[in-house]
């Protein structure tokens, strides 16, 4: 008796076998297919016929293989996310690979397997017309790149367009020695759909004026000449009013919000009164003329019931006061936390100044502790926190987590070396870590010396 072990064809599955050992290729197309039909067929049934339009553009300019350049311009709220979701859910259904990548970290979670540009392509923080992505041509990376069908970038009008070119610089580079007819492509021929509102935060430039801004702006890239714009106008937000009359009113500010955001003059109210350029005037009927205007009114109308709901994540996730200023954040946060019943916790950091020409002892004479410690940037030197308070990270500590920048978190423990925390937004709500003490310092100072902030 004979075994012909060759007739059995005992090998691994064939996707393993072309792959190899690229974890980046697992990790993209590791997706149960038949979940995602499901959650694709789910969601195209609830798209708008804006929505729709971008869905066939896209997927045409995919199946085609030949590359396509694409913006999605719309406000809050008008249903970019949920696109997203929907050509992630359908490409991925096929198998297909499908990279979402975002300006900021906050973006990145509300989109399945998202990141930021910046980690995914290796896209370096000082920039200019010639700069390139750390990519080798025979990296894992590079790999995963030749394979992707579709790159989604979110919140496309904070980055400089700088980024954007490197990004296709880099592609054409690792192309042009493989198939050099798709290195001539706009982003190696892979389809591009960026994503934004112009109305929003554009790129920041330190001590930049209006100039310097709007010439770091995508729409000055020689790439917009190429691409082609959607518009998105029917924001979804609006329809959760009581009644009738209550979705007027939303619908009367929402629209005098997005004139404003669109640089419409609006005729002022009061015609006797001189306005400067940049001067808005807000209509009596969306102020309380009625009243004193005063914080903690602000605080009560803002946060309804407040010592019976502090501690709902539901409830806090809901609810958010704006200030222009950190030091608006301190004094409002100070009144919420007095409000707050049981006892708070004072954290103090620890400061120091390095990297100072001098020696240590003209260190501490020049720079004493009191002298750092009364310094404040987006980290204080006093946190005053209590169960309940809610915090927001400044800093990307695991994305594949939803720990980074921008995260809304509820304290629900104080201790000695850390805090414990719950995620009340995005898509790792309830989820809680300890976030351990760390060390900050900031990255642009005029400083003559590096402060380290514990």
């Amino acid at each position: 008796m004979t075994n012909n072990y060759s007739s059995m064809h005992l090998q691994p599955p064939s996707s393993y076998l072309n792959q190899g050992s690229n974890n980046l290729i697992i990790e993209e197309t590791n997706y149960d297919i038949k979940e995602m039909e499901a959650q694709h067929q789910q969601l195209l049934q609830n798209c708008n016929e804006h929505q729709l339009q971008v869905y066939d553009s896209v997927l045409e300019s995919v199946n085609q293989n030949k590359g396509g350049l694409f913006f999605v311009y719309g406000s809050g709220g008008c249903g970019k996310t949920y696109l997203w979701m929907t050509l992630i859910s359908k490409l991925r259904s096929k198998g297909d690979i499908v990279l979402p990548v975002a300006s900021s970290g906050i973006a990145t979670t509300l989109m399945p397997g998202g990141r930021t540009a910046h980690s995914r392509f290796k896209i370096p923080i000082v920039l200019d017309d010639f700069s390139l992505c750390n990519i080798g041509h025979d990296s894992d990376i590079a790999e995963l790149i030749k394979q992707t069908k579709l790159i989604i970038w979110d919140e496309a009008p904070m980055q400089h367009r700088y980024a954007f070119e490197c990004l296709d610089r880099s592609l054409k580079d690792i192309t042009k020695s493989v198939d050099p007819a798709r290195a001539q492509m706009p982003f190696e021929g892979i389809t591009m759909v960026f994503g934004g509102d112009f109305r929003q935060i554009l790129h920041v430039i330190a001590h930049g004026e209006r100039g310097d801004i709007v010439s770091a702006c995508i729409t000055r890239s020689r790439l917009w000449l190429i691409c082609k714009v959607f518009l998105l106008t029917k924001n979804m937000r609006l329809d959760k009013g009581n009644n009738e009359a209550e979705l007027e009113k939303l619908r009367i500010f929402a629209k005098w919000v997005l004139d404003i955001g669109d640089g419409k003059v609006l005729p002022p109210v009061d015609e006797s009164k001189k306005f400067l350029e940049d001067d808005i005037e807000v209509p009596p009927h969306f102020c309380d003329l009625e009243s004193d205007n005063c914080v903690d009114k602000m605080i009560k109308s803002t946060y309804p019931n407040f010592t019976e709901k502090c501690r709902d994540p539901t409830y806090l996730s809901e609810r958010a006061i704006l200030t222009p200023t950190n030091q608006t954040v301190g004094h409002v946060n100070d009144l919420i936390v007095e409000k707050l019943p049981g006892e708070s916790v004072s954290y103090f950091s620890v400061d120091q100044a390095e990297e100072f020409g001098g020696t240590k002892d003209d260190l501490k004479f020049a720079f004493p502790v009191e002298y750092l410690n009364s310094i404040t940037f987006q980290d204080y030197h006093l946190m005053i926190s209590n169960c309940g308070i809610v915090l927001m990270l400044i800093r990307n500590l695991n994305q594949t987590l939803g720990l980074c920048n921008g995260t809304r978190m509820m304290m629900t423990k104080c201790l000695k070396f850390c805090v414990e925390c719950e995620v009340i937004c995005g898509s790792f709500v309830g989820t809680r870590y300890f976030l351990p003490r760390m060390e900050l310092c900031p990255s642009d100072t005029r400083m003559p010396y590096k402060l380290v902030r514990k």
